[in-house]
């Protein structure tokens, strides 16, 4: 099997953005998992690519369109 792609630039924007929007939002980790099932500590340790549904799902949650958030993400990298 091929080893995934990695883009440590776009990695740490995404991550960054999901940390400041679910901070902003003063939303815990304990309170995202219980609610998602998504374990986001280890997404924000940014160690590990996340799926497009995964984050789907977290922005979902977040209230914030995809769209948005990667304008978001573009801005930071």
């Amino acid at each position: 099997m091929p080893k995934q792609i990695q883009n440590i630039t776009l990695t740490k924007a995404i991550v960054s953005c999901i940390k400041e929007i679910r901070k902003s939002k003063k939303i815990t980790l304990e309170v995202f998992y219980f609610d998602t099932g998504i374990h986001l500590a280890r997404i924000e340790q940014g160690n590990q690519n996340i799926s497009v549904a995964t984050l789907a799902k977290i922005c979902d949650y977040l209230q914030i369109s995809l769209s948005d958030f990667f304008l978001m993400v573009e801005k930071k990298r």
